[in-house]
Order: C-alpha cells, then sequence, then structure tokens
C-alpha cells in the first residue's frame, strides 16, 4: 500500500474543489491511503470521503505561519512515510514542503495553474475569451501525472442522500412538507463579486413574504452581521446561520436546501459538494476561468455579457468604468424569477 500526501492548504472554495478529485482517487484506488493536508477547518470536507482517506490539519494563522511553524509541521509530515506527493496548490508554503519531499527522492507533481490563459482572459484589451480548464480537470491532471489517472464520478460528501436534519433542527426547524428552503449567500471575499447590497435586499423580501419559503442567510464578519441585523429587523422570518453552525451542520443544512443563491464564493463550492442546485451570480469574474462549481448547470449562472468581463480571475480590481455595469445591470428580478423556476 502506498501513502500519497495531497496539499491544499487555502481557500475555503479552492479545498471544497478538490473533493470530487479526492473522492475519485479514495474509490478507485482503494488500496492507497491518502492524507489530505489543508487548514484544520475544513476536516468536514474530507471525513466521509473514505476509509483511505485521513486529514492532517495546518494551523495557517498559528503554529503553522511562519517558515519555522511549515518546517515544523514538514517534519511531521515526513515521519509519515510518504510515497507520492500532490501539491494542488503550489503557493511558498506549499513549494517549501514539496521540495523538500522531493530532496528526499520522493516523486512530487505541482499543479499547473493555467496563469496565461487566465491572463488573456481578463486582461483590458485583446482579451481571449475561451473556456479555461476547470480547477477539477487541473486537479486531476496532477494525480495522472502521478500513474493515477481519474474518471470524476461524484455526486455528494452524503452519497445519494442527506445530512442528518434532526441534528440541525434545534436551529432550523422542521422542514414541512410543501415547504421550500432556500439559501441564500450575499458575500464574498472580494468587492468585485459581491452583487450590490440594496438589490440583493429586493430578492430577500420578495421571498421573506412567501409563506412557504424559508430563507436562511449565509456568511460572517462583522460588517455582513450588521448588513443581516439590519435585514432581519425588516423581514422577521430570516433565519440568519452566521456564526451559528459549525462547517459540519452548515453542509448538513445545504443538504436539505431546494437552492442555494451565492456569488462566486465558498458557498457555491459547499453547496455544489451536497448535490444541492446553486444559482450563481458573477460580476468581475467568469466561469470561463474554471471555478465554476462541481455539476453546476450553465442556466443557473447570473451575468450579463459585458466587452469588459471578465476583468478579473479573484474579483478584486477596482471598476475601471466606475460604474460596476456587471452587477448593477443585473436586475432583482431576473434573480427572483431564476430562483422561482428553480423552486417550482
Amino acid at each position: 500500500m502506498s501513502r500519497i500526501l495531497v496539499i491544499r492548504l487555502t481557500a475555503i472554495g479552492d479545498v471544497a474543489m478538490t473533493v470530487p478529485v479526492i473522492h475519485a482517487l479514495a474509490t478507485q484506488y482503494p488500496q492507497h491511503e491518502i492524507v489530505m493536508l489543508s487548514h484544520k477547518q475544513m476536516a468536514p470536507l474530507f471525513s466521509k470521503l473514505g476509509k483511505n482517506v485521513t486529514f492532517v490539519g495546518a494551523d495557517i494563522k498559528g503554529t503553522h505561519h511562519s517558515i519555522f511553524g511549515i518546517n515544523k509541521l514538514f517534519e511531521q509530515l515526513r515521519l509519515m512515510q510518504f510515497d507520492y506527493i500532490a501539491d494542488l496548490h503550489k503557493t511558498l508554503r506549499s513549494q517549501v514542503i514539496a521540495t523538500r519531499f522531493k530532496w528526499l527522492g520522493i516523486p512530487v507533481v505541482q499543479i499547473d495553474k493555467g496563469r496565461i490563459g487566465k491572463y488573456k482572459l481578463t486582461r483590458r484589451k485583446n482579451k481571449v475569451v475561451e473556456h479555461q480548464k476547470d480547477s477539477f480537470k487541473r486537479y486531476a491532471d496532477v494525480f495522472e501525472q502521478l500513474g493515477f489517472p481519474l474518471m470524476l464520478n461524484f455526486t455528494s460528501i452524503y452519497g445519494e442522500g442527506t445530512g442528518n436534519i434532526k441534528d440541525i433542527e434545534a436551529i432550523t426547524g422542521d422542514k414541512e412538507a410543501g415547504t421550500k428552503w432556500i439559501g441564500i449567500a450575499p458575500f464574498a471575499k472580494h468587492n468585485g463579486k459581491i452583487y450590490p447590497i440594496e438589490k440583493m435586499e429586493e430578492v430577500i423580501a420578495h421571498f421573506s413574504e412567501l409563506e412557504e419559503v424559508k430563507v436562511f442567510l449565509f456568511g460572517g464578519g462583522v460588517k455582513e452581521e450588521a448588513i443581516f441585523a439590519d435585514w432581519k429587523s425588516k423581514y422577521s422570518s430570516l433565519k440568519i446561520m452566521a456564526g451559528r453552525l459549525d462547517l459540519a451542520k452548515e453542509l448538513n443544512l445545504m443538504s436539505h436546501l431546494d437552492v442555494m443563491l451565492s456569488m462566486d464564493s465558498a458557498n457555491m463550492h459547499l453547496a455544489s459538494l451536497v448535490n444541492t442546485q446553486v444559482i450563481s451570480i458573477w460580476g468581475q469574474t467568469h466561469p470561463y476561468a474554471g471555478f465554476l462549481g462541481w455539476k453546476q448547470l450553465p442556466v443557473n449562472i447570473i451575468q450579463v455579457d459585458l466587452p469588459c468581463r471578465p476583468c478579473s480571475v479573484y474579483g478584486n480590481k477596482k471598476c475601471y468604468r466606475k460604474d460596476f455595469a456587471c452587477m448593477n445591470q443585473i436586475l432583482p428580478e431576473t434573480v427572483i424569477q431564476k430562483v422561482e423556476h428553480c423552486i417550482k
């Protein structure tokens, strides 16, 4: 039996996108042990992928933050005697670990991030608007180069089912027959990926007034929680999940949603891992960059075609037009109609 170390330390969405690939590796090569190295909070994503999958949590903001901490982490990993190293991150931290294993004569393959293609896709002039290879395929390519070709056939971290709703009923309440549960994740790390708050409020106001619908709000942070509190004061039926669920219970709840409305963000990816249909809103970024969630349908992508789009891979650039047209031209009515279509 061989032991394979898989490295993807951050960020949540990118770590989530490894799950269908690790699932394929674990099920198609059950004779090998797979050790997933990631941020310690990501453990629930990998707990149900198979008996041959174990998790090592890195304390990126604490113990393992510095170069000394990374060296300490490497020494911990070295004692586990790996036969293959798959670096799905290729950042300074992961490369320090991968390079030291390479010095020991252990096969190492690192991800090709396709930076040139993404640059051509997002540059301001002479854009080459072509669909880039998605992250799932880029991750799978790493394993193929290590000698483990994969067929990606993942459905959900819960298999063909859902999470145990009794574990979250104290917070969510019962899901009564005929009731539709809608998740809304209105925030993202960067402003270029956030639908204008006043427009999102129109969407939330519409669904909060429907008796047969229960709306759950996902997201966190001090600024975001203040917005949630303001919405809750106006629309009392809203269920705010920020700070109330750990990742395992959040995934459980997402598995019972009828639809998740999300930005191009981590929640889009988390919902896709529990086989929940996702409607995603895209502004500065674009699905062609390769970050659309697992098995998400193109028909459920909301975006407007503009010659300036996409202008960013990550949504972290200022709008040179200064009107944020990529988001402002998306009408709340368009979003509402798309959600209503999905819950019929």
